[in-house]
């Protein structure tokens, strides 16, 4: 039974994906890859979005596993004046539908002289990420025994050496998880991307396939919608089984834990 259940939900999962790809290359009755082709053509072209995209992931990923790392460490290890309403203000972040404080991030990003750039845009994405962040790190090095700090100290360590010689490799399944979060949410965020970016060679694939059904006087183009959609789904179902063992045991390490 809990195999036929297991199975059934694969099935589920599975299914809108291997559909998307299905109807991404079928014209009528023929198979035809005209949808991808028009999907590599369309705009700036496809390469020119994916790059956008990339390093958006890749700022966004790296900001937020370095702030989260160091700011979870710090709960977890320091005590300080504050330390509690510090972090309840971090968490209550997540209580803010996060659309409704972008307008004021495009002001602020405009201040900066960020308006309209991958920087302004994957800051905005790194400080959303970071309350599930720097709660997920602050519970994976709790998860980890005193002991290993006092240990290290003892052959000579300082905070920082014993942080990245000893306590990384201890909380790698919390890194890989947070890391995960923040390139689903980097990689799929229409919104954000929407709001905050205003040239055409700047966009995100998320954006771009979205602004293709409105690209022939509103006529959606369906195969072309798809091979995008499978075209981003794609990476993400990779990455997700290539981690899934990490992300597992982040989540039993550190997310549930106290």
């Amino acid at each position: 039974m809990k195999r036929l259940t297991m199975a059934v939900l694969a099935v589920l999962f599975v299914y809108p994906i291997v559909w998307s790809g299905w109807s991404s290359v079928r014209l009528g009755d023929a198979f035809s890859l005209d949808s991808y082709r028009k999907l590599a053509n369309y705009g700036e072209g496809v390469g020119t979005y994916l790059t956008n995209t990339v390093v958006l992931v890749v700022l966004t990923v790296a900001g937020t596993l370095v702030v989260a790392t160091f700011a979870g460490y710090a709960f977890a290890r320091f005590r300080f004046p504050g330390r509690g309403l510090l972090f309840v203000l971090i968490l209550a972040i997540l209580m803010v539908p996060y659309p409704t404080i972008l307008i004021p991030l495009y002001v602020l990003l405009g201040w900066l002289g960020l308006q309209d750039s991958l920087i302004g845009l994957a800051l905005v994405m790194i400080m959303l990420q970071l309350p599930f962040a720097v709660f997920m790190m602050r519970n994976a090095f709790e998860s980890v025994p005193r002991t290993l700090d006092e240990a290290a100290m003892i052959d000579g360590c300082n905070s920082f050496s014993a942080l990245t010689r000893v306590l990384l490799p201890a909380v790698l399944p919390g890194l890989v998880t947070v890391g995960l979060f923040a390139f689903l949410a980097s990689w799929n965020d229409y919104v954000a991307p929407l709001i905050l970016i205003s040239s055409n060679d700047r966009f995100t694939l998320p954006v771009a396939v979205v602004n293709m059904r409105l690209h022939n006087f509103g006529a959606v183009d369906y195969p072309t919608m798809q091979a995008g959609v499978v075209f981003m789904a794609l990476p993400c179902l990779v990455i997700f089984l290539a981690l899934q063992r990490y992300y597992v045991r982040g989540f039993m390490s550190g997310a549930l834990r106290g």
